[in-house]
């Protein structure tokens, strides 16, 4: 197994490092976004979106909130956070590809802004400090990831007490073959690795976390008891670490 890990990881780097050199959306752009969310940014980072929702608008941000954005990609979701929390706030974008650090790194020098920073690292071993984030925001990564147990677990270790968690992701209706799940060739379509509705609610469960919600991308879309089973669809989920532990 360790070496399927380390298989999809190097895939999944290398399609997204080819992906960071493109303009082109990969999971339909920035559709899922409120127009108003995108005003005032360049179209070169506004168009850039790997992502399958918005988690940014169902996480309502506060000033002066510390986020935690796992799989920063091109930055988009940094950028867009770092407008909410303000000056008072900060932002860290976590990645493991390197073109896509440097091109989220060239994009908030071009913004100018000052409470974004960008780590290199892996998602099963975030560079990030025990109970000091405020907010967990992912969009379309989660699913990527080989260890979602450990993932799971560091992200409830950054979290500070009452911290919550605003991950867009793409989740099965169903189990996901065993045949697909082991075929590395298809992580990077965001298929292959999609846990179901029920393994993402104990794996969250078994992490800690409480007062977890699952549902479509948006109030709007076709609710969750109308997808038909064994089929994909970009849902919202959220969950909180307890207060006291």
């Amino acid at each position: 197994m360790t070496n399927l890990k380390e298989d999809i990881r190097s895939d999944v780097r290398e399609h997204y490092a080819k992906r960071a050199s493109s303009t082109s959306p990969c999971c339909s752009g920035n559709k899922f976004y409120q127009p108003d969310t995108l005003l005032n940014l360049p179209a070169d980072i506004s168009d850039f979106s790997l992502g399958c929702g918005d988690p940014i608008t169902r996480a309502e941000l506060i000033s002066g909130e510390t986020v935690l954005d796992l799989g920063s990609g091109g930055g988009l979701d940094c950028f867009l956070a770092a407008k909410q929390v303000g000056e008072s706030g900060h932002v860290i974008g976590v990645d493991m590809t390197p073109e896509m650090l440097e091109r989220a790194q060239s994009s908030a020098k071009k913004l100018g802004l000052t409470n974004v920073e960008f780590r290199k690292g892996y998602l099963e071993e975030l560079p990030v400090e025990d109970d000091s984030v405020d907010v967990v925001i992912s969009n379309c990564v989660i699913n990527l990831s080989p260890d979602k147990p450990k993932l799971f677990a560091e992200v409830f270790r950054t979290l500070k007490p009452g911290g919550r968690i605003s991950v867009s992701d793409i989740v099965a209706k169903g189990q996901i073959p065993e045949r697909l799940r082991n075929d590395k060739d298809s992580w990077s379509a965001c298929v292959s690795g999609a846990l179901s509705m029920d393994d993402y609610l104990s794996g969250l469960q078994d992490a800690g976390f409480e007062d977890i919600q699952i549902t479509t991308k948006d109030p709007g879309a076709k609710p969750v008891s109308e997808i038909s089973d064994d089929s994909l669809f970009s849902a919202w989920i959220s969950a909180r670490k307890p207060q006291e532990i």
